[in-house]
């Protein structure tokens, strides 16, 4: 059977895309163009998965403008002057603020699973982007005729509806990002925002049936944007007990990076609910050097000392370009990494013996 290993979703564009990314954004070049080199950077990187092995694909965000903000796409209801989230290296990114309602995506993740699937016959995973985390658009100061709580009403239909449409589209499994879910520990110590996050992402997950769930997946991370991290000070032992609470069947977490990997291990053996599967990174995508298919492998047994093997998986710690204009991981960087760390799962399953 072996050990399953999954991809987490973002992959650097190739340069083609990059510049026309600028041209668009310049008035250079129309929708039509941009679509063109979107569509050849999916079907490069779905062949490129398929040569090094990955039998569980991902059309990598190449058409997404940023893995949080997909939803707003072709919305006019907000602007660009919401919520900073401030990274260790000093650089920001900054969220946009809902300035109407009713509050509708612009834009469904089974699009992006659709035109991948075009491109190939195995599994696609999918992500979307957890309710909680577009939860932040909402302002503190309110938005005339439109209370927050009937923005979480229409959030919560909305996510569910982008959720069961990649269901629906045949995806291998839909996996949440819940970046915000550390980081909400820096803003607020005491827990009370990642128990509000908690409970709208159950909110929305208790909606799909067990079945369902089981093809539904969390993915924690500190944040990986330009080399850095927003949340990689925050402890795990204050954030995965509450994760797993989350009503699904798959956790994808970041490990390749911490500087206690066992510590948090220990936490994860601890806390993992019955029948759920946790997908340990063991790919850093913020370091610059490629890991050996022989790291991988003592990482994966390492995690095996504390987890089953059968329910066990690996992934990488996160996407290596959540943000379409992220450039500091070069694409063949992360496809070698990608073929470490499936390389290296295969081996540690003969190890085990699984």
């Amino acid at each position: 059977m072996g050990i399953p290993t999954e991809p987490i979703g973002s992959i650097p564009r190739p340069a083609a895309l990059v510049a026309a990314l600028a041209d668009h954004a310049a008035g250079r070049i129309g929708d039509a163009d941009l679509a063109a080199r979107q569509e050849e950077a999916v079907a490069d990187t779905i062949g490129r998965l398929e040569r090094i092995g990955s039998l569980v694909l991902t059309d990598g965000e190449q058409s997404k403008p940023s893995f949080v903000t997909y939803p707003l796409s072709g919305h006019d209801g907000h602007s660009p002057d919401g919520a900073v989230i401030p990274f260790a290296d000093g650089h920001t990114r900054r969220l946009p603020r809902l300035t109407a309602g009713p509050f509708r995506y612009g834009a469904h993740a089974a699009t992006y699973l659709r035109a991948a699937r075009r491109h190939t016959d195995l599994p696609v995973k999918q992500a979307v982007i957890a309710p909680s985390a577009l939860s932040l658009l909402y302002p503190a100061e309110g938005v005339d005729g439109y209370p927050r709580e009937a923005f979480v009403d229409d959030l919560a239909d909305e996510a569910e509806a982008d959720i069961r449409g990649c269901l629906e589209a045949g995806a291998h499994v839909v996996q949440l990002d819940f970046t915000e879910g550390r980081l909400s520990l820096k803003l607020d110590p005491g827990g009370g925002l990642l128990d509000d996050f908690v409970a709208l992402n159950n909110r929305v997950l208790e909606r799909f049936s067990p079945d369902e769930r089981a093809r539904l997946g969390v993915h924690t991370c500190p944040g990986g944007d330009q080399d850095s991290t927003h949340s990689l000070d925050v402890d795990y032992a204050g954030l995965l007990p509450k994760l797993f609470r989350l009503n699904v069947g798959n956790f994808y977490v970041q490990l390749a990076s911490e500087p206690d990997p066992e510590r948090v291990l220990t936490v994860i053996r601890d806390h993992l609910p019955p029948g759920a599967r946790v997908f340990v990174g063991v790919t850093d995508p913020i370091s610059g050097v490629a890991e050996t298919a022989e790291q991988v492998r003592d990482r994966v047994l390492l995690a095996a000392r504390h987890i089953p093997a059968d329910r066990l998986g690996t992934c990488d710690d996160c996407g290596f370009a959540p943000f379409a204009d992220d450039t500091s991981t070069s694409r063949d960087l992360a496809f070698d990494k990608i073929a470490a760390r499936i390389e290296g799962t295969a081996a540690a399953a003969e190890a085990l013996g699984v």
